[in-house]
């Protein structure tokens, strides 16, 4: 029997919470509390789940399926009234379990099962690298479904929303719930029924812009009030309301991905023609980097120096129009440089079938919808040879820490959180929960290589693979752009070894790609796309041999995506082992260190390497948490300062 709760009805409140920031008060008491309530690593207090579950086992394995059905009926009249208390909760996830045993063949392991409880209590669970989070969020997502409150449970793209979908459905409709996946791609009245659905599978950003289409076309009625009674005519709308949110890869979703905000906006007229755009690219070529202007890769700005600013004034006497306008020549002139020296094709951006689009720099995916701001895309566009595209009007905008704590229930789960817990609990008022892994790690870390140049580095790695090759395991080499993967394919080719690349341009294979990942002798190179929520299955006899072996090319700006790669090998006690391959000319080290502190360290050897390499990649995460920060702060500022002609949205 098939529940569904349907879609929003007239009079029905649009679920939402405040998302206001703390006041002084209570980001007082935080700090006063923080260094308890961080990260709870108190099993016994997390394992108050098991008794109940356990209690309840024996009988639902006896029990036929027709009765198991009978008593989801009950179960959902007694979730409800009992508000998600321990011993109905603990009886809700043995049914769940039983209920996969029966329909997936997988049964919760105990450390899945208080996974699923801290989630279910608003706290995100670290649980390590192939420890079945994609199962272990059905407890928590099938029980908060069965007591009527709406889920959405969210990853990082597509792929793992589709799939997860597909996997677990039979799980939620042996418990008489509706499952959807709300994707890129679908139709308005697609997307609509999908969120109508009891647990729904969707991306941050998908169900973010879907929120955001909401208010705006909710502007005239944003307040409390208004939110609450919904005319007639809401069919537009796509969502309910925000209820619940389980995050997978929550590290990534609410902070690396927190630096950008999500804007909705409407192709607009171009506001600069052709020859304007060329004009500008041609003037930038010609100015000289240290004299007309500085460069500052870590933060992809330039600074106009007073040699530059002169030479424009210059310049511009011989020309007519705007650029005799001396705020908007160096403005122009600025976001033209920014395009010819901070933005490279195939590490920021693809030429897709004579378009620019954006590639997501911490997965790896092509986001087609997106485009960058005052005149840089465009300039970018006549760099490439594209056609001119208009300017985007912005219609609404919202930041992910806005967005995610408008829900009134939030959990999530990743493998690595424990680097970002403070800030997880400042912004969103998130615990991290430690929960212990089922099996014993067994992932072998090799020594670093570090190496001078970048060539050296590409040569080391080539050897590597083939030494791994020829021993039989399968080997997943990560880079960190379209443009290195191709560059190692290339030299595999060269070399003559068969491989596999994952990246932007081969998204559509992904699936496939990651099948075969696992299997003896398979050479996958692949982009930060495998790099989170994939589980490559070993072949047979991998294991024998070592099972699979990671390398990585080069340090992300962040220790948790490094981490992220390696956790593809050794999953659930399985053999692995990992190493990375580096060189001093990567572009962490170039972006984030000083040309003269790495001529200073290059000859002292591995040591100033190593601490080199630790430096840069601390820089960055600093810089990024920076960035973070002003986000919050510009998002708020606007809120206040806009408030007069109303919400953001």
């Amino acid at each position: 029997m098939r529940s569904c709760v349907g879609t929003l009805q007239a009079g029905e409140a649009y679920a939402l919470r405040s998302d206001a920031p703390p006041g002084l008060l209570d980001r007082l008491s935080e700090r006063l509390a923080l260094p308890q309530r961080l990260v709870d690593r108190s099993w016994l207090r997390l394992a108050r789940i098991l008794p109940p579950v356990q209690a309840h086992a024996e009988t639902f394995r006896t029990m036929p399926d027709e009765l198991l059905r009978r008593h989801c009926l009950d179960l959902r009249r007694r979730l409800k009234s009992s508000r998600l208390a321990l011993p109905v909760a603990g009886e809700a996830f043995a049914l769940i379990r039983e209920i996969s045993r029966r329909r997936l063949g997988m049964s919760h392991f105990d450390v899945q099962l208080v996974g699923g409880w801290a989630m279910l209590n608003g706290m995100v669970a670290e649980m390590a690298t192939g420890e079945g989070k994609t199962l272990t969020a059905t407890l928590a997502a099938g029980t908060a479904a069965l007591s009527g409150i709406p889920v959405h449970v969210i990853t990082v793209n597509d792929y793992l929303a589709g799939r997860d979908a597909e996997a677990m459905r039979p799980v939620y409709e042996a418990l008489g719930l509706s499952v959807g996946a709300a994707l890129t791609g679908m139709s308005d009245a697609q997307r609509r029924a999908a969120y109508g659905c009891d647990v729904t599978y969707t991306t941050n950003k998908q169900v973010a812009f879907d929120h955001l289409r909401d208010r705006i076309r909710l502007r005239h009625r944003n307040s409390r009030i208004g939110l609450h009674f919904l005319p007639q005519d809401q069919d537009g709308l796509l969502l309910r309301g925000l209820h619940f949110a389980l995050v997978d890869e929550a590290d990534s979703v609410l902070v690396d991905e927190a630096v950008t905000p999500l804007i909705i906006s409407r192709r607009g007229r171009p506001v600069y023609t052709p020859d304007m755009l060329d004009t500008a690219l041609t003037t930038a070529e010609s100015l000289r980097a240290g004299r007309d202007y500085c460069l500052y890769a870590e933060r992809r700005q330039v600074e106009l120096l007073s040699d530059g600013q002169q030479f424009l004034a210059r310049w511009a006497q011989d020309t007519a129009g705007l650029w005799c306008n001396t705020r908007y020549r160096e403005y122009l002139i600025l976001q033209a440089l920014r395009a010819l020296y901070l933005y490279q094709r195939d590490r920021h951006y693809l030429v897709d079938d004579g378009k620019v689009q954006i590639i997501d720099e911490f997965t790896g995916r092509v986001m087609p919808d997106r485009s960058w701001e005052q005149g840089l895309h465009q300039l970018i566009e006549a760099k490439e040879g594209c056609e001119i595209t208009g300017e985007m009007e912005t219609l609404g905008r919202i930041s992910y820490q806005r967005f995610f704590r408008r829900y009134s229930m939030l959990g999530g789960m990743s493998g690595t959180l424990r680097e970002v817990a403070p800030e997880l609990r400042a912004v969103y008022e998130l615990s991290v929960a430690a929960v212990r892994p089922h099996r014993p790690n067994c992932r072998r870390y090799l020594p670093v290589t570090v190496v001078r140049t970048e060539a050296q580095k590409w040569q080391r790695v080539l050897k590597r693979i083939a030494t791994v090759h020829d021993s039989g395991r399968p080997v997943l080499v990560g880079t960190r752009s379209v443009a290195a993967s191709e560059h190692l394919s290339g030299l595999l080719s060269q070399a003559g070894l068969e491989h596999r690349i994952l990246n932007a341009r081969q998204d559509v294979a992904e699936a496939e790609i990651i099948a075969l990942a696992g299997q003896p002798r398979q050479i996958t190179v692949a982009t930060n796309m495998a790099g989170r929520g994939t589980d490559i299955c070993l072949g047979p006899g991998v294991a024998d041999l070592g099972g699979l072996h990671v390398i990585a090319t080069e340090r992300h700006e962040a220790r948790r995506i490094d981490r992220q790669l390696f956790g593809r090998c050794a999953r659930q006690g399985d053999p692995g082992s990992c190493e990375e391959i580096l060189s001093l000319e990567d572009e962490l080290v170039a972006r984030q260190l000083p040309g003269w502190l790495r001529g200073l360290m290059r000859p002292l050897g591995r040591p100033a390497s190593l601490l080199m390499l630790t430096l840069a990649q601390r820089r960055a995460q600093r810089r990024s948490y920076r960035m973070r920060l002003r986000m919050q702060k510009m998002d708020e500022y606007l809120e206040n300062v806009l408030a007069f002609t109303g919400r953001l949205e």
